[in-house]
């Protein structure tokens, strides 16, 4: 068994990079960011503020989150249903971090994510992975990529999916996750000191991926 866990700011490639690992080595992939975004999801759908921190955990509490593997990569249902595409739209990216920072939120994920991981190898990405959820993983990686080209690749997927993006608009909302992220009380975004940073800003997906791979099969687990 192997845990490999992939910290980075948004739209550094992690979510892409760690399903095609998981594929490559046999192991589960666990979106972290998916299950934040699922219960965003549910939160403004029952219009619950998310400056509350009480009714966002009685929420998450009465909620079922679970990760599927098909054909198709991972599939979020929540209570049932596949919102996969859902919580992938533009505002909940907006909003997710305001739900992220609450810290008895993030204490319960950290339960959940850490139970996918206790009986299975797994490749998981997230922003608190090597330093909170998995602090004991096999291998830890860092990655990042210049706001530019995060801001860029993030424009290009919501393009494919259908959407009308403005690039300014993308940056600066990429600006402000990373501020939140980095700047909240609880496990924020951080590099694990045995950490291995990969910047991917002129890498492609399969040369990220192949990288570690390589630090997987050299870790021999």
């Amino acid at each position: 068994m192997i845990s490999v866990a992939i910290d980075g700011p948004a739209g550094a490639g992690k979510s892409t990079i760690a399903r095609k690992l998981a594929a490559k080595i046999g192991a589960i992939y666990i979106d972290s960011g998916s299950m934040y975004r699922a219960l965003t999801y549910k939160a403004l759908c029952n219009q619950v503020s998310l400056d509350d921190e009480d009714a966002l955990v009685s929420l998450l509490k009465n909620s079922q989150i679970v990760l599927e593997q098909n054909l198709e990569g991972q599939q979020i249902f929540l209570d049932g249903k596949n919102v996969t595409e859902e919580i992938r739209s533009p505002v909940i990216s907006q909003h997710v971090s305001a739900v992220a920072r609450h810290p008895k939120v993030r204490e319960i994920m950290v339960q959940l994510q850490r139970e996918y991981a206790k009986e299975n190898s797994v490749v998981m990405d997230g922003r608190d992975i090597g330093t909170v959820v998995l602090p004991h993983a096999d291998v830890k990686i860092f990655l990042t990529a210049s706001v530019e080209e995060r801001a860029e690749r993030r424009y290009k997927e919501l393009l494919h999916k259908g959407y009308q993006p403005i690039i300014s608009e993308i940056l600066s909302d990429i600006k402000e996750r990373d501020r939140l992220d980095i700047e909240r009380e609880t496990s924020p975004l951080k590099k694990a000191e045995d950490a291995i940073e990969i910047d991917a800003t002129h890498l492609t997906i399969d040369q990220v991926v192949e990288k570690v791979y390589q630090l997987c099969s050299k870790d021999n687990h």
